[in-house]
């Protein structure tokens, strides 16, 4: 037997009281909706899954934030004078979407979720801030988008995640080293070097968004936010717009993909523990994991437990991901392609529309298909790092975090050069193949757009398939020609993907047209077939 280490210990602790908080209360009332218009309701979530697909953890959240952005906004042509009842037709419309579960979640949870909706649109009631228009909708969201957060924590607890956090927090802090010289150039500050291992382990373990890293910023800074007093809030209220610009700034240090790259590198054996213990009861947990042949054995079937479920991810995401494309950004090229076509009196060609499909799915398979998987000795590797930190050991790892090379003003300008090169000739032979085979121009121009969303798209979904190496990356010269050429189309994707879910012109026709109406149907079916029930019991 060897003696685990503190933070191994605390963690133990952390999913025993998880495991405890999970089971059934007795004498509790839960929150109930009719089962038949969850099923409605159900329905039309999956048809948004592929309107606005993103990953499978941040689904439930967006379903939050754009119920609770509706809801904003009819309080806030109300001036928010009326704010009552908000959390429970939230929270009732969250279970009938399947986002929760039905008679799991306690009444007394509307109560907490209204005081969260309270709090926040006490911050918009009273920060002193100018609401410039541009500015003023990106705060607007971004506080929407953190309420979403805190109300998604406490219909549904993150216990078990947070404390693997917290558990890769402080091992990594421990762990990584900056170089003097960095410092030195000002390039980060010494008191912000925790905060930036703190936002790297959240990106790197759950792979947690802005939304979701902001919330847990203002956590860590504010400890007592979520029980935040009058005096508390008063004070967030004053400074909210400073709070949201030193996150904002956080998020985009410049030296964030350095702190990134390595916890990402090493995040697997904390995925691995956080698996051993949630698939064992804790009590027996704690002692297989204290004896190094059984968690050695712990460690393997964890691996290979998360091996095979990844692969079945990878396949959903890639399914997903090109249906989001088709949906909401292929077909409106489509019709926008049909609709150039027309006003230029030219005969629409039905395969060279089909060919605009094909394409970028064949491209998206290929992507998909070709990502690499870990090797054998990848499963080594993680062994002996898990077993790491898991027991108490004198030597501690540490990963430094040095200065990148200078490069001089002529050498950054010649390498910009060849980069703007390579995405000539790139872009240049995805043109000369398609009009070579008399593609009109706005069909190769939409294509380009398609083929650049692939590729950021499917390199996103490659690298997902990495997520559980620790083996250091091997290119070879085909794997640095692909970079050289494929860079510049995964930059364009990235860049029209982020303006997409800003102007996302078929999720905002949804909103508006369908699923406001929608809502408001099904929560008529539910009454209605509580009435149904009532009309059925009086006969006897």
């Amino acid at each position: 037997m060897q003696e685990l280490s503190e933070a191994t210990k605390k963690l133990v602790f952390q999913y025993k009281l998880d495991r405890q908080l999970s089971l059934p209360k007795q004498g509790v009332e839960t929150i109930h909706v009719d089962e038949v218009a969850k099923k409605v309701a159900g329905f039309y979530e999956k048809i948004r899954t592929i309107v606005d697909w993103k990953e499978e953890h941040l689904m439930r959240r967006a379903a939050i934030i754009r119920k609770l952005k509706r809801r904003f906004f009819n309080l806030e042509l109300n001036n928010f004078t009326v704010t009552e009842n908000v959390a429970e037709s939230l929270v009732l419309e969250l279970i009938r979407g399947g986002h929760f579960p039905n008679d799991k979640i306690a009444e007394t949870k509307i109560g907490e979720v209204q005081k969260i909706i309270d709090k926040y649109i006490f911050i918009l009631k009273n920060n002193p801030e100018s609401k410039a228009r541009e500015t003023g909708l990106n705060f607007y969201n971004w506080l929407i988008e953190v309420s979403a957060c805190e109300i998604e924590e406490a219909l549904a607890p993150a216990i078990k995640e947070m404390a693997l956090i917290d558990y890769m927090f402080g091992l990594m802090k421990e762990k990584i080293k900056v170089s003097d010289k960095i410092f030195q150039a000002g390039l980060l500050n010494k008191e912000d070097v925790d905060l930036q291992i703190y936002i790297a382990v959240c990106q790197a373990l759950f792979k947690l968004d802005n939304p979701i890293i902001s919330y847990n910023l203002i956590k860590y800074k504010y400890p007592n936010w979520q029980r935040a007093d009058q005096q508390l809030l008063l004070k967030m209220s004053e400074g909210v717009f400073r709070v949201w610009n030193g996150i904002e700034k956080d998020l985009t240090n410049p030296m964030a993909n350095k702190f990134y790259y390595i916890c990402e590198k090493y995040d697997t054996p904390y995925l691995l523990m956080g698996d051993i213990l949630s698939a064992n009861n804790t009590a027996e947990a704690e002692k297989k994991i204290s004896d190094p042949s059984a968690l050695e054995s712990l460690i393997k079937d964890a691996y290979s437990k998360r091996l095979s479920t990844l692969k079945s991810r990878i396949s959903r995401a890639a399914v997903y991901s090109t249906l989001s494309i088709f949906v909401t950004k292929v077909l409106s090229l489509v019709l926008l392609e049909v609709l150039i076509e027309k006003a230029l009196g030219s005969k629409i060609n039905i395969l060279l529309l089909a060919m605009d499909v094909l394409i970028p799915t064949l491209l998206m398979f290929l992507l998909v298909a070709t990502a690499r998987r870990p090797s054998k000795k990848n499963l080594n590797l993680v062994t002996m790092e898990t077993m790491k930190i898991a027991y108490r050991k004198e030597g501690i790892d540490t990963y430094e975090i040095k200065m990148s090379r200078k490069k001089g003003v002529v050498m950054k300008v010649f390498l910009s050069l060849i980069y703007v090169l390579s995405a000539f000739v790139t872009f240049g032979v995805i043109y000369y193949i398609l009009h070579y085979f008399n593609f009109p121009i706005s069909s190769i121009l939409i294509d380009m757009i398609f083929i650049a969303l692939i590729l950021f798209a499917g390199t996103a979904v490659s690298k997902r398939a990495q997520e559980l190496t620790m083996e250091e990356e091997k290119e070879g010269f085909i794997s640095f020609l692909s970079d050289v050429f494929f860079l510049p189309g995964q930059g364009l994707g990235r860049w029209i993907s982020n303006k997409w879910k800003r102007y996302n012109a078929l999720a905002a026709l949804f909103n508006a047209l369908i699923d406001m109406p929608f809502s408001a149907f099904v929560e008529f079916l539910e009454k209605w077939r509580y009435f149904i029930k009532d009309k059925k019991e009086e006969i006897r």
